[in-house]
């Protein structure tokens, strides 16, 4: 199994930037992907980035240019950078960790951006 742990979230003014951290321990995969997913008040949950452990990475077009994701393979520690933050993105950031066999979530962490 594979439990990961997410920090970072918080209360941000628009233009400001936060840096969500998901740290994944237990049996990782040598081949797998990581990925941040978020879900505003009264909306479905959707996908924001992903990176595999090797390879090339994909946003949703509302972050491109805004977002930066990244991992520490090391670490077993996937990042995501949020620059120029605006209200929309508002809501919960979920980390999720899958393989070919296997999908685990994080718990969560808010991030509100006020105007």
């Amino acid at each position: 199994q594979v439990h990961l742990v997410e920090s970072g979230g918080g209360l941000v003014q628009a233009g400001g930037s936060l840096r969500l951290s998901c740290a994944a321990s237990g049996s990782i995969s040598s081949s797998n992907f990581m990925g941040g997913w978020r879900q505003a008040p009264g909306a479905q949950r959707e996908w924001v980035a992903t990176i595999p452990n090797s390879g090339s990475v994909a946003y949703v077009d509302s972050v491109k240019g805004r977002f930066t994701i990244s991992r520490d393979n090391a670490k077993r520690t996937m990042y995501l950078q949020m620059d120029s933050l605006k209200p929309e993105d508002t809501g919960i950031y979920y980390c999720k960790y899958w393989n070919s066999i296997y999908t685990r979530w994080g718990q969560g962490t808010q991030v509100t951006v006020s105007s």
